[in-house]
């Protein structure tokens, strides 16, 4: 239900006062829901004393190993492929974990999204700043993760045409395709079949209940363990809530719920500056490209042009990507804005720098595992059984019986945003997929933790999710996107959720958290002569062309990290240590601006210091100094600030 596969983005250091201990944590993607299409998605053996400080049972595994630092151990646990034997066939389950501080108090399971992120290697327990900041939210707690089957080092599923597209047309072939590679063994990577996995490595772990940490997927994983497995829960905390009813076939929870989120993003005039109406901005444009894309040229990095066409799906996308990455968040309310006065030059770029950067490797979010669970779990509008060929039908009649409002603003063309339309060709079952466990729900504690601005689960689902426990509590944060813990640089998250283990009380909502960067002003409107600018004039695009710098250096950051061309001339790229360089970088034409920008301090919104000169065509030239938010200096000789 994302657009693209999480990527290790910049070093935040995130506090937590419960802890009294400062923790360097990498924001990288410890959680995604992608989107239908497809996404652009050791050691000798220890001793036994050791392997059993770790939670390993000699025996209980194939190998077992200490395999890095902080005491990680790496373990097989061999499953059978069909638990019902008809299929022969095993997968070896590669499992990690590190033993607890003092006095072992439980076990937690940290569970990855995706589908398709292998939980070991997305965690990466045995890195000593994420195995202390683990730690400090868990203390006492043995903490293990494993790659899911079809993930990672778990028999991984790799289907290379799928893992590198980046569009929507052509999804349900590509689909199709990657199921003919995988063969008759892709009807076994379903949720039930995660979740039984999940129980071969508890019992391998030689305990008789687990805690389990899920984010986004790894939510419904962990729903459908307790579904399945209930008096072996000790606790679940649940990070961007999928329900296992979900993901909807045709994403139309996500889709009714875009207003509510934009308007816990702008709050009460965060995005005045930009637009009067974000969200009826947004589906006027998205409507109007849905029915006509739009083609033109962007410019890039090197000073060359290429063409991208956008359309209305491509908008829905890149409106998705901005819940993992603030960055494109803070430049989104102004290129629609833009896009619906008909300049959609900002759109264009954005676009591109999404696609450009949504690919990864298979070890990184599987994209074919993501198409075999998603297709076996999909509640879709036709028999599974029933002939291929007649889904086409039963998919369009479903949609045009839809009741007015299902798919929220929007037309039926958004219904490609679902799993339905890429699944259309996934070919039949060999035979029923059994499905998730029955209950009852486990009485245990749980918390349910949601961004406002959480396009992918939204706040209802949570909601949803945490009436079916006794003991569920739901925090909302507002303003923050997916993966909502790691994502909330208030920690205010992170703090409610070391003092739920600790059993103490949790809010049901924190404090708007600081922007990292806040949202751009709208974009000037094209020139109507060539005239050359007075120094104020200038100097009001100059400023404005460093916020929209500053704003796309944080959306490259956490995107691929490589060089972006400006929407009217240059560049920006990335420096060390937090450092980006400008060349001649433009967002309205005869207004460049040069020179080199570092964000500073630990404060939020991110502060940027540096020295810029600004030229152009129309420029009054001179240098500006940014320092503690403040730009001034003199243009064409007058001094301005």
């Amino acid at each position: 239900m994302g657009v693209s596969q999480h990527r290790r983005v910049f070093v935040a250091v995130l506090v937590l006062s419960a802890a009294g201990l400062a923790v360097a944590v990498s924001a990288s993607g410890l959680s995604s829901e992608p989107l239908a299409r497809p996404a652009g998605v050791q050691g000798s053996l220890a001793p036994a004393p050791l392997l059993s400080a770790a939670g390993i049972r000699v025996g209980a595994a194939s190998a077992t190993a200490v395999c890095g630092s902080d005491g990680l151990v790496c373990s097989d646990v061999v499953v059978p492929l069909d638990r019902k034997g008809v299929v022969p066939g095993t997968i070896t389950l590669h499992v990690e974990s590190i033993p607890a501080e003092g006095k072992e108090r439980g076990v937690m399971m940290l569970v990855a999204g995706g589908p398709g992120q292998g939980s070991a290697t997305v965690f990466d327990i045995g890195d000593t700043n994420s195995a202390s900041l683990f730690r400090a939210l868990f203390p006492g707690y043995r903490i293990v993760a494993f790659d899911n089957r079809g993930t990672g080092k778990s028999g991984l599923i790799d289907c290379p045409a799928l893992q590198s597209a980046t569009g929507f047309v052509g999804q349900d072939t590509l689909a199709l395709g990657c199921a003919t590679s995988i063969g008759p063994t892709r009807d076994f990577y379903s949720t039930r079949d995660h979740a039984d996995d999940t129980e071969a490595v508890r019992q391998a772990l030689g305990v008789d209940k687990i805690g389990i940490w899920g984010i986004s997927y790894g939510t419904k994983l962990a729903l459908a363990y307790a579904l399945g497995y209930a008096t072996h829960v000790e606790r679940l905390l649940l990070d961007s809530v999928l329900p296992t009813i979900y993901p909807d076939p045709y994403s139309a929870n996500v889709l009714r719920e875009i207003p509510l989120a934009l308007a816990n993003y702008c709050g009460i005039s965060a995005c005045r500056a930009a637009t009067s109406n974000y969200a009826a901005e947004l589906t006027a444009v998205a409507h109007s490209l849905a029915a006509r894309p739009a083609t033109g040229s962007i410019l890039r990095a090197n000073g060359t042009k290429r063409k991208v066409t956008v359309g209305g799906l491509d908008v829905l996308s890149v409106l998705v990507e901005s819940d993992l990455n603030p960055g494109l968040a803070a430049l989104l309310p102004a290129t629609i804005h833009a896009a619906s006065n008909g300049d959609r030059g900002a759109l264009l770029r954005l676009h591109d720098l999404t696609t450009g950067g949504s690919t990864s490797s298979a070890v990184q979010l599987s994209a074919g595992l993501n198409a075999a669970t998603n297709c076996a779990d999909g509640n879709f509008p036709w028999d599974k059984a029933a002939p291929v060929a007649e889904r086409p039908a039963k998919l369009k009649a479903a949609v045009a019986a839809m009741p007015a409002g299902t798919l929220g603003g929007f037309g039926p063309w958004a219904i490609d945003l679902g799993a339905a339309s890429f699944c259309v060709k996934w070919p039949n079952p060999a035979a029923p997929i059994p499905g998730l466990g029955i209950g009852p729900l486990p009485d245990v504690p749980v918390l349910a933790v949601t961004g406002g601005y959480d396009m992918r689960t939204p706040v209802s689902s949570a909601r949803s999710a945490i009436a079916s426990f006794p003991q569920g509590k739901l925090l909302v944060v507002p303003s923050v996107g997916h993966s909502t813990i790691t994502a909330d640089p208030s920690v205010c998250a992170l703090r409610a959720v070391r003092s739920w283990i600790d059993g103490n009380s949790v809010p049901a909502s924190c404090a708007r958290a600081p922007f990292i960067v806040a949202p751009v002003a709208a974009y000037p409107p094209k020139p109507r002569s060539t005239k050359t600018l007075g120094p104020k004039v200038t100097f009001d695009l100059a400023r404005r062309t460093v916020r929209d710098a500053t704003a796309l250096w944080v959306a490259t950051t956490y995107g691929a990290g490589t060089p972006v061309g400006g929407l009217t001339s240059g560049s920006l790229t990335l420096g060390a240590n937090r450092l980006f360089v400008l060349k001649r970088y433009g967002i309205a034409p005869g207004v460049e601006v040069s020179g080199r920008l570092k964000a500073v301090g630990d404060g939020l919104p991110v502060s940027f210091e540096g020295t810029i000169a600004v030229s152009g065509t129309r420029a009054a030239r001179g240098t500006l100094r940014l320092k503690k938010g403040v730009l001034s200096g003199k243009l064409g000789g007058v001094p301005v600030a």
